[in-house]
């Protein structure tokens, strides 16, 4: 079986892509885990409403850009 370079290239980045996510997932589970040892009072954090609104809008303008909402029908 004779693989190209392109395609061993990208198995390799799919392969360490996979590994990446595996690691960062390994980290996010032990970091809680390693932090239950200290005690920590943590104020709330205020949830900003016009804010999150701002980003909400600019999200579904974005994506009537991309279905191209905005950009009229073409005569042929």
């Amino acid at each position: 079986m004779d693989i190209s370079k392109k395609t061993a290239a990208a198995i390799s980045a799919v392969i360490s892509h996979i590994k990446t996510d595996e690691d960062i997932v390994a980290h996010a589970v032990a970091a809680p885990l390693q932090q239950q040892a200290l005690p920590a009072v943590y104020a709330p954090v205020p949830v900003k409403l016009w804010g999150l609104n701002g980003r909400q809008a600019q999200m579904q303008m974005r994506s009537m850009m991309q279905v191209k909402a905005f950009h009229g029908w073409k005569v042929r």
